[in-house]
């Protein structure tokens, strides 16, 4: 996948101004019609290197996806990587795609329609906290997802999504991080927030945003990510990205 192919998929999006100065108070953070509107301008000036990790994303389960197989998108928000992981993966590989929420859906399904692809993207939703059954999976993919489950939950999730994957299969999690050592968790925080302000958020928005997601994002450390995927029975586990408070990982069955 090549960055204009990202780009013709976000280029119809809105620019995000949902914690505007101008704008209500909100509450938690929600994937609401409102944030669904906006998602792709927000997600692509909110995480470091964005395209680049989709790119990466395309090339693992290009390694690992057998043909007649299936592919979950776990949190598959406006469809963005499953929309770029089709040109790349045989044609035989199913596509499923599943979110909690609504209208980040119904975005979903109009980018679908709009790039008028022959493979049939299934659409589910679901109550991640509930559980998820999947079967012959060969590749699963949770960007920026495992973050918003509550930890409770997150065991019995990766259980389920080794339970659906078949040997030598692949989970891929992009996850963002905190830190033991307070020092460098400072120094990350704060060079994120930098990054934000480069593609033009305002300290407004930036602490608007911040307070939303305090319930809704818990982030794990590294380390912890790590062994939820060691205890769940993963034998091979690695990081293939990191830019500060983010980081990329997979695991193979």
């Amino acid at each position: 996948m090549t960055k204009k192919a990202l780009h013709i998929v976000l280029e119809t999006e809105r620019r995000d101004t949902v914690f505007g100065q101008d704008e209500p108070p909100v509450g938690d953070f929600s994937f609401n019609a409102k944030v669904a509107d906006v998602f792709d301008d927000m997600v692509s000036r909110s995480v470091p290197h964005y395209e680049e990790m989709q790119r990466m994303v395309c090339e693992l389960a290009l390694d690992f996806a057998s043909p007649n197989t299936r592919l979950y998108d776990i949190g598959c928000s406006t469809a963005t990587t499953l929309l770029a992981l089709d040109p790349v993966l045989d044609p035989s590989v199913k596509f499923i795609g599943v979110d909690n929420a609504p209208d980040m859906l119904e975005k979903a399904r109009q980018k679908i329609a709009q790039t008028g692809t022959q493979r049939p993207i299934e659409l589910q939703t679901a109550d991640l906290h509930k559980g998820l059954y999947m079967e012959n999976a060969s590749v699963v993919t949770m960007l920026l997802t495992l973050q918003f489950i509550r930890p409770l939950y997150r065991e019995r999730m990766m259980r389920m999504i080794y339970s659906g994957l078949n040997e030598q299969g692949c989970v891929v999690l992009i996850e963002k991080l905190t830190s033991e050592d307070t020092t460098f968790n400072r120094l990350f925080i704060q060079h994120y927030y930098d990054f934000k302000r480069r593609n033009g958020y305002s300290e407004i928005e930036i602490s608007k945003k911040r307070e939303a997601l305090e319930n809704v994002l818990i982030p794990y450390r590294l380390e912890e990510n790590i062994q939820l995927l060691r205890e769940t029975g993963f034998k091979h586990v690695e990081v293939f990205f990191r830019w500060y408070n983010f980081c990329g990982i997979i695991a193979v069955k």
